[in-house]
This record gives C-alpha cells, structure tokens and sequence, in this order.
C-alpha cells in the first residue's frame, strides 16, 4: 500500500516512516518546514522508495495535491506543531476554507476541520499509532519505584482537573503539588509548563499527562520520550503520570530505564488505577 505522512517535529514521524517502510508500504511524506527534522529525508532514502516534500504550515491545498498526485487515499499524520505558530500562519485558499469550517481556533477544532478537508478530497486520515501499537503505554505502575501514599494523592486529586481541562481542548499536561494545581498546559507545550511548574513550586512536583476524554487517535496522541525524563529530571519531579492505551512512550523501554535510574514513578492510569476523582 502507499500511504501519505503528514509530518510535524519530533521522533514520531521517523517512527511511522520506518515502521511502515517495514512492512512493505511505500510513503509520501508531507513535511512542514520549521517543524519536521530534515533527517527524513535520510531515512526515507533507504529501502523503499519514498518521497518528501516540504511546505509550509498554512499550504493545505498543496498538501492535497501532493498527496492526490501520489495517488494516495490513505494518510496520517505524525509529530507535533507549536500551537502558537497558528497565528502567523500565511494561509492558502484551501486553509482558509478549513479557518472557516472550523468552529473555533483550538487544536481539536482546526484538525478535524483539515480531516474533513482531506475526506472530501478522497484521503482518509488513519490512526496515527496503527504501526506503533506496541509502543503505546502498558496500565500499571510502569518503573521500578510505585507512587508514595503523598504522590498517589496528587495524582488522584489530579486527574479530574487534568481531564477538564483535556476535555476543553486547552491542553493534556498539568502539574501538581500538595494537591495544588501548579501549572496547566496551555499553547506553550509540555516541556514549557512542566519547568515553569518548576520555578513556581520547586522539587518534588507530580506530572499529569492524559488523553482527552474522547481522544481521536488520528492526530495530537499525547507522547512522551527520553527528553520528558531528561526535564523531569532536571526540574527534580518525582512521578509522572501517563493514560494506558492512548500514551506514545516514543523511546520504548528506555524511558523506563532512565526513570528509574533517576528514582521516578511511572504510572499508566487505566481502570485498575482508577479514573478521575478515585480515592
């Protein structure tokens, strides 16, 4: 099959690239400049042939045609775009047709307005995690050291607050102390708010990253990796919490690794560990 990849920034398009690429599917990457690395194309080159093309954010039309050019009718987008970049977003005339059939500028409203775009030009968008399955978070308690009694009341006292605030589409990360919200995730993205969490309570902050209630798994799947650990470390948090089943661990077992190396609970929140508000 040829399948297109639309791809934003981060390790999650290399990801889908080279799984797919594994299973025999030739792809078409779409990559928008600033956002996706240029490393792609390196990896593109091997194997099977793929091609990549480079545009900008606001070029949805060309996106379309590359894709309708390549005789592609399933796609799915990968890798993050900087929400704050929406406002200096030079758009073409199909993006203005998506600005207008999107009832409000938040990120659920603006890519299922694209997705419609995409639909009624015969590409159907795919679950973005269809070929990483196996890298989607386990539930339970994911490292070495569990959640304190201490930490175990912040993450409960947490998740009503985190789901709120995912379900009003404002972001999927806040941080919690003493069962005090500390900082909620606004455009600024996840690593922003967890060290500005940082400067406001100090060490020993609790992380809360969840997907939205009604998470469409075709675009912006909650993901963390290597770097996550590496700021959690640096701002000496102590427990991490992440949704089971619709979490990217990008780095697999090594994100665990490295966790419990530097002493942090893991915590794959699903049934057993209660949904939000659970004692």
């Amino acid at each position: 099959m040829r399948i297109g990849l639309i791809a934003g920034n981060g390790k999650f398009p290399f990801l889908v690239l080279e799984a797919a690429k594994s299973l025999g599917h030739d792809v078409t990457v779409v990559a928008i400049k600033d956002e996706a690395y240029p490393a792609l194309e390196s990896l593109a080159a091997v194997g099977r042939a793929s091609d990549v093309h480079w545009i900008s954010l606001g070029q949805v039309g060309r996106c379309i045609s590359i894709l309708k050019d390549a005789g592609i009718t399933k796609a799915l987008m990968a890798g993050q775009v900087k929400h704050n970049k929406l406002f200096s977003v030079i758009p073409d005339f199909t993006a203005l047709s998506v600005l207008q059939k999107a009832a409000t500028k938040n990120t659920d409203a603006l890519i299922l307005a694209v997705a419609d775009v995409l639909h009624d030009n015969g590409i159907d968008l795919m679950d973005s995690t269809i070929f990483l399955e196996p890298l989607l978070a386990k539930e339970g308690y994911l490292t070495s050291r569990r959640p304190t009694l201490d930490e175990e009341k912040d993450l409960h006292f947490g998740y009503a607050v985190a789901d709120a605030i995912a379900g009003l589409d404002i972001g999927q990360t806040i941080v919690v102390k003493n069962r005090a919200v500390v900082a909620v995730e606004a455009m600024e993205g996840t690593d922003d708010v967890i060290a500005r969490a940082s400067r406001l309570a100090g060490p020993g902050v609790t992380v809360i990253k969840v997907a939205k209630p009604s998470q469409d798994m075709r675009f912006d799947v909650p993901v963390i990796g290597l770097p996550t650990i590496k700021i959690l470390c640096d701002i000496h948090a102590s427990a991490l919490s992440v949704d089971a089943g619709r979490t990217l661990i990008l780095d697999g077992d090594e994100v665990f690794d490295a966790a419990n190396h530097a002493d942090i609970a893991i915590v794959g929140r699903g049934l057993q560990l209660g949904k939000a508000g659970a004692d």
